[in-house]
C-alpha cells in the first residue's frame, strides 16, 4: 500500500506531536514486544536486563524511534533511506523480518495509549501504512 499525500501529512503532523516523547514510546514499544512476544528475547540475549524500563531497553527504544523519525523525513524513498539499516538487520544481526511487523504493532499500541486524542482513526491508518512500508523497506535486503 502506498502512502497518499494525506497519509504523509497525517504522519508528519502526528510525528511533530509525539517526537518529544519518542524515546519513551520506543522503550515502551520494545518492552511490550519483549513481554508479549517472548521469542523476540533471543535478539537481545546479550543485554543484562530485558525488563521494562531497563537501561538497555531504553537505549534501544531511543535508537528505534530515531530511525522512525528519520524515516518520517524520507517517506518518499524508504528503501534508499533505510538501506544501511536493512543490511545491518539482514546480514549482521539476522533479524527475522516478521519481527518488524510485531514491533510496528507495538509502536502503534504505545502511540494509542500515550496519545489517545491525537491518535485518531485516520492517524492510525496512516501510521499503520507507514510502519508497514518502513518494515518492508527494512526487509528489502532479505530478498
Amino acid at each position: 500500500m502506498s502512502l497518499t499525500a494525506k497519509d504523509k501529512s497525517l504522519i508528519t503532523g502526528f510525528w511533530q506531536k509525539i517526537s518529544s516523547k519518542a524515546d519513551d514510546l520506543g522503550a515502551e514499544a520494545l518492552s511490550r514486544m519483549i513481554v508479549v512476544f517472548p521469542a523476540t528475547k533471543v535478539y537481545f540475549s546479550h543485554w543484562p536486563d530485558l525488563g521494562p524500563g531497563s537501561p538497555s531497553v531504553k537505549k534501544h527504544g531511543k535508537v528505534i524511534m530515531a530511525a522512525v523519525g528519520d524515516a518520517v523525513g524520507k517517506m518518499n524513498d524508504l528503501v534508499g533511506a533505510l538501506s544501511a539499516l536493512s543490511d545491518l538487520h539482514a546480514f549482521k544481526m539476522r533479524i527475522d523480518p516478521g519481527n518488524f511487523k510485531t514491533l510496528s504493532h507495538n509502536i502503534l499500541v504505545a502511540c494509542a495509549v500515550n496519545f489517545p486524542v491525537d491518535f485518531t482513526a485516520e492517524v492510525h491508518v496512516a501510521m499503520d501504512k507507514f510502519l508497514a512500508a518502513l518494515g518492508a523497506a527494512l526487509s528489502d535486503k532479505y530478498r
